[in-house]
């Protein structure tokens, strides 16, 4: 596959945009062309071309990305329980926060989608996602050696981390609803989810209850419906922590 030179200064620029450290800067110049169709692999979508795209180096990225978080706990909290670990990595590789990620580097203004795909406006988080994974990956590709990533990936691990661990329920509203509920012998909640907007990403697109016992005890709302069900279980537990809710 041939890039042409304006696709070449665009990934090149990209690439010094991420702040790697200097000396890996090098690797990614138009005398490594072979790096360079790596990085433009990760940045492209299966709609644009069904053969050269992102979905392998994805799947490399997700173990990358699982290893040198892993790595980025055990050396940031060393005395975190193994449980603990466990649920603060699966946030720090969720998908929520491969889009977040994706945001703050301006992933989209690389990235090679068809015009279908360009058009599904729901699809654009997933692909931005799962496109900064892929990217994870062709710079393991390219540079054969974690460290440059995790040192790339630790500020954004920096920032989620604090915000997962002062939140007392780490994010998993769900979960601590459900453990609670279960813990007073109560039936496990229940979640009525409908779709109040038909734009695309829209935070108010869909609208959730959940219920204990056939009792409303919490609404939110979001652009998924998964989303939606998780700020209900968030509201429903700051009720119950403050005892506004009798069931």
């Amino acid at each position: 596959m041939k890039l042409s030179n304006k696709r070449v200064n665009e990934i090149i620029n990209f690439i010094k945009d991420l702040n790697l450290e200097e000396k890996y800067q090098k690797e990614f110049t138009k005398n490594k062309i072979s790096n360079l169709l790596q990085i433009n692999q990760s940045l492209t979508h299966s709609s644009a071309n069904r053969v050269v795209n992102y979905e392998n180096l994805e799947f490399l990225g997700d173990a990358v990305l699982r290893l040198i978080a892993s790595d980025f706990i055990k050396s940031k909290y060393p005395d975190m329980q193994v449980g603990e670990r466990s649920e603060l990595r699966s946030q720090l590789v969720s998908d929520q926060w491969l889009e977040e990620v994706g945001n703050k580097i301006n992933i989209k203004n690389v990235l090679l989608i068809g015009n279908k795909a360009l058009r599904d406006k729901s699809a654009k988080a997933t692909i931005q996602a799962e496109a900064t994974e892929a990217l994870i990956g062709a710079l393991y590709e390219s540079l054969t050696i974690l460290e440059p990533i995790k040192n790339w990936l630790i500020p954004f691990w920096e920032d989620k981390s604090q915000e997962v661990l002062s939140d007392p329920h780490r994010q998993n509203y769900k979960s601590a609803l459900q453990e609670w509920s279960q813990s007073q012998g109560l039936s496990i909640p229940t979640y009525k989810t409908i779709e109040i907007n038909k734009k695309h990403n829209n935070p108010k697109r869909f609208f959730c209850t959940v219920y204990i016992k056939d009792q409303p005890i919490g609404k939110g709302l979001g652009k998924s419906m998964k989303l939606a069900e998780k700020e209900a279980a968030n509201k429903a537990l700051k009720k119950l922590s403050k005892n506004i809710i009798n069931i």
